[in-house]
């Protein structure tokens, strides 16, 4: 019967080891992940910026190529 304990208390802390480990592999990879999120939504912020001032200029250009033409 002692053998058996000493068998479930190993278990148990390999168990736990195993979940610490996951923890803290989940908290990095989660971190990189927030990053890498915040980054790519600042490079789509950018483009958005410049689609929208090449929609103005577009809309500009064809305004005067109205006046030239008439």
């Amino acid at each position: 019967m002692g053998a058996y304990i000493v068998e479930i208390i190993i278990a148990v802390l390999a168990f736990a080891g195993t979940m610490g480990g996951a923890a803290i592999s989940n908290r990095s990879t989660r971190k990189v992940m927030e990053y890498r999120i915040k980054a790519l939504e600042e490079k789509v912020d950018k483009h958005n910026r410049l689609i929208e001032r090449t929609a103005a200029l577009e809309a500009k250009v064809q305004s005067l190529e109205k006046g030239v033409k008439g």
